[in-house]
């Protein structure tokens, strides 16, 4: 087991020469591991024209940032990005690497863990430094969480979804370094991105909103789930849904919330005709206000939220809206 000051690290990550949310999230909370365990914050950031982004990590805590900043690495390249950090890692020896629950990290993150021969725990939604200095990586699961840790490996890895962190104050008084890489002699050619297109989202991101409507398999049917999307056309919200509402075809996967979807933290959050099962509610964090619609008075939804509404939500949303337009109208 190596000492407890061996860095903690991030790998973040850029679209189009600008860092992802996930990564200044990721580097707020490596920050606090970081001082709890009095070791330095160190980022790994690859990418063509990456090193422009090494002083704003820097301000968001970081002491060390890597890049490699090479046309070569103008697309996300497995193999390559394997190899380097695989590299980097056996020399700077982390004590714990962090990576986004993006496209990138699912695939980067096995990939390096098996290369360093160590642990990795999927998906996560809160780490915690133990007493005895073990990373305790928390997954929702089985309808509650468990904690997982790796107490004779290392690096401690573990991929954290969009959402679950807050971003970092910037410090832009923060002095750090900044260490450029070099390619590896010999290239991997196994596989080659050799383009990326990218479709924009419609309508409101969830993980950026601040009001989000979720419907679930209380809806009934598409007219039903029509209405809750017409609720949040209304409020200008984001539209999420549970896995059941996914798998009935009312909407998309990119919608769904929850332990294998979403993270979402928004001011209000509007659930209807859903349960409240903790594959749903857990990819709720740090919302102001909940408020539920559903008619089982006895459903657990009602124990999570901060106002609730006993009523078919089919029924109860034409009316709701009805009122919200006359409200808007007013104002």
């Amino acid at each position: 087991m190596e000492n407890i000051n061996d860095p903690v690290w991030v790998v973040a990550e850029q679209t189009g020469g600008d860092l992802r949310t996930i990564s200044l999230q990721l580097v707020g909370k490596a920050r606090q591991l970081a001082d709890q365990l009095g070791t330095p914050l160190e980022v790994v950031l690859l990418g063509k024209n990456s090193n422009l982004n090494s002083d704003l990590l820097i301000a968001s805590g970081a002491d060390t940032v890597f890049t490699g900043d090479f046309a070569e690495l103008a697309f996300y390249q497995p193999d390559l990005y394997t190899e380097m950090i695989v590299s980097l890692a056996k020399n700077r020896k982390p004590g714990i690497m962090l990576m986004g629950s993006t496209d990138i990290g699912r695939e980067l993150a096995p990939l390096v863990a098996a290369r360093l021969q160590t642990g990795l725990t999927a998906h996560c939604i809160d780490l915690v430094i133990a007493g005895n200095k073990i990373l305790e990586q928390k997954i929702p699961a089985y309808g509650g969480l468990i904690t997982i840790t790796c107490p004779q490996k290392r690096p401690q890895m573990a991929t954290v979804a969009k959402g679950v962190f807050q971003k970092p104050e910037l410090d832009r008084n923060r002095t750090g370094t900044t260490i450029s890489l070099d390619l590896p002699d010999d290239l991997p050619e196994r596989i080659r991105t050799i383009e990326i297109i990218r479709e924009e989202p419609e309508g409101i991101p969830l993980e950026s909103a601040s009001i989000v409507v979720a419907g679930g398999v209380g809806a009934c049917d598409a007219e039903g789930w029509h209405k809750i999307s017409a609720l949040a056309k209304t409020l200008k919200a984001a539209l999420g849904a549970t896995r059941p509402a996914v798998d009935a075809g009312w909407t998309e996967l990119e919608s769904m919330i929850g332990q294998s979807g979403k993270m979402v933290s928004p001011d209000l959050y509007i659930g209807a005709g859903l349960s409240g099962e903790q594959q749903h509610m857990v990819g709720i964090t740090n919302a102001k206000i909940m408020v539920a619609v559903n008619n089982d008075a006895g459903s657990p939804v009602f124990e999570q939220v901060d106002y609730g509404v006993v009523d078919d939500c089919r029924e109860f949303i034409p009316v709701l809206i009805d009122k919200i337009k006359q409200y808007q109208k007013g104002a």
